[in-house]
């Protein structure tokens, strides 16, 4: 599972926890020697703190080193973190951490092998090792972290497409009686007797040739109409959509957690602790 820095995983970190900032607290014992200082811290992938990254100050050992979270007490009032039983010896068997590791599985577990009690009945296998497996290295149990979520309500807008209708724009075909006028030409031949212009002259009749089965041919036309259809653009339909904006409005009632602090007997109650939220 990969480990991110506290800053690279919420750059407003701070205001996640009400102000407070984890990398300004110095690290002592139980019996209050200070042995180091909080430099950083390293959540998972869900946000989850895994180890506080401690500059030690042991004597002339400087050394900077992974503290699982489960061994650590955070108290922010006294701007500290407290630790069970951090010896020089453990500092020395630990690995080093600098900025540009890469903390992977195996170098987490060199880390946990020096912490975990002698009589653990953990069998550390890479694939499928989870840190629920050894919770007095993880689990943030101790008082000092507890962790009291106060849930809100909110309303999520959001909207999605609903088919109120459809139009289908289509053709059909419609006949009628359409009527056209087309004048047409006819001949007809005419067949007139009429007198001779040359009535009485005498015709000699050795000159005159009678030429029998004589005829005369004159050609007869007349025009037929012809009617035919052909189809040409009357009309052109575009179909297209318009897009119009609205804007709808909407109200529910809402419901938010607030803290309630009670207290019994003479305590001493930070007020500032009364409006900070401990999400660690």
């Amino acid at each position: 599972m990969p480990l991110y820095k506290l800053e690279e995983f919420d750059p407003q970190y701070r205001e996640t926890f009400g102000g407070d900032d984890v990398k300004d607290l110095d690290l002592y014992t139980e019996g209050g020697i200070k042995i180091g200082s909080v430099s950083d811290a390293l959540v998972d992938q869900d946000g989850r703190f895994r180890y506080l990254v401690i500059d030690t100050g042991f004597d002339t050992l400087g050394k900077r080193i992974l503290l699982p979270i489960g061994l650590s007490h955070i108290n922010y009032p006294e701007q500290r973190v407290y630790v069970d039983g951090l010896s020089k010896q453990q500092v020395e068997m630990l690995p080093e951490y600098h900025e540009s590791y890469t903390v992977n599985e195996d170098y987490e577990e060199k880390v946990r092998s020096v912490f975990r009690p002698v009589d653990s009945n953990v069998n550390y296998d890479r694939n499928t090792y989870n840190y629920q497996q050894e919770p007095n290295l993880y689990d943030l149990h101790d008082q000092s972290h507890q962790t009291l979520k106060l849930y809100e309500e909110r309303l999520i807008a959001n909207k999605h497409r609903v088919k109120t209708g459809e139009v289908a724009v289509g053709k059909h075909i419609e006949t009628e009686t359409a009527r056209v006028t087309v004048p047409i030409q006819k001949e007809r031949v005419v067949i007139e007797r009429v007198s001779p212009t040359e009535t009485g002259t005498v015709v000699d009749s050795n000159e005159l040739q009678f030429h029998e089965g004589e005829v005369a041919r004159i050609e007869v036309y007349e025009e037929t109409p012809e009617i035919r259809k052909e189809a040409f653009v009357r009309e052109e339909v575009r179909v297209k959509k318009l897009v119009e904006q609205d804007t709808v409005e909407a109200e529910d009632t809402i419901r938010r957690e607030e803290l309630d602090i009670n207290t019994t007997g003479e305590l001493r109650v930070d007020d500032a602790a009364r409006n900070r939220q401990e999400t660690i």
